[in-house]
């Protein structure tokens, strides 16, 4: 079942979709039903998928591994996740900064990879990173308060608070970040991952698509879907995450198209 909201803009004319991940392609370590055979069909379509997650713990070469035990083939080059956004962006703006990582050690080997200087004492560095850690602790936010002044760069990954899994929800990026930038009496300086602008001109780039011809599928109001919203392409929340028809119907951000689950998203472009 999906339910198509009033718009003034129809799902018509859709050349490329920005695809959610976690609460929307899979959910823990399953496979949503339906959802390797909707990818399937857009491709078939002609439709160009870009695959963007928040998750800033694993590269688009894990990704695509882990995609491909669930039946779904992608290539590196058709993947963005929070911690290629993040690499990105201190490659722009930040190449030659020492840079403090409050992260997982998998964040902080791809960065390394990519050339980014990582330092050790977050007082030697002008870039302070703040992103999902299971380890974090109240020594991580005494470093923080230690490291980060005035001219230091803060920055967070991305801003899920939460995030689903198979048991429920766990604590995301956005409750680390939330509480390094209670401790230091500041926010960041840029927060990276969906909805920023960030994301979504990497997404459109990956896609070769404009955003007028685009659409986003996601589980989340506050950062898929307002992504969607902020940067001129249609939307369509699905119901197997994190948002529901309530979040819906309360939210400042309105679907182009609300749907129980991926697998109701080819009819919808019929």
């Amino acid at each position: 079942m999906s339910t198509t909201p009033d718009t003034e803009r129809p799902l018509t004319g859709i050349r490329g979709v920005v695809l959610d991940l976690d609460g929307t392609v899979y959910r823990g370590d399953g496979v949503l039903p339906g959802a390797a055979e909707a990818v399937a069909t857009l491709r078939d379509r002609g439709i160009a998928v870009c695959f963007c997650s928040n998750n800033p713990t694993k590269t688009p070469a894990e990704y695509v591994d882990r995609l491909a035990g669930m039946g779904i083939e992608a290539d590196e080059s058709a993947i963005l996740p929070a911690s290629t956004v993040t690499r990105d962006y201190l490659r722009d703006h930040h190449a030659d900064d020492p840079t403090y990582l409050l992260g997982s050690d998998s964040l902080g080997e791809y960065l390394r990879e990519s050339g980014q200087r990582l330092v050790d004492d977050p007082r030697a560095a002008s870039v302070f990173v703040a992103s999902w850690d299971e380890r974090f602790d109240y020594g991580d936010m005494r470093d923080a308060l230690a490291g980060v002044d005035d001219e230091t760069t803060f920055l967070g990954t991305d801003p899920d608070r939460t995030i689903p899994a198979a048991e429920g929800f766990v604590p995301g990026s956005g409750a680390i970040v939330g509480a390094v930038a209670r401790t230091i009496g500041r926010e960041p300086d840029r927060v990276l991952g969906k909805p920023s602008p960030e994301a979504a001109e990497d997404a459109l780039a990956r896609l070769g698509v404009p955003a007028e011809d685009c659409l986003v599928v996601g589980d989340r109001l506050d950062t898929d879907l307002r992504m969607g919203a902020d940067h001129g392409m249609a939307t369509a929340l699905v119901l197997t995450g994190v948002s529901g028809r309530t979040d819906a119907a309360d939210s400042e951000v309105d679907p182009d198209a609300v749907l129980d689950s991926l697998a109701d998203l080819p009819a919808l472009l019929d």
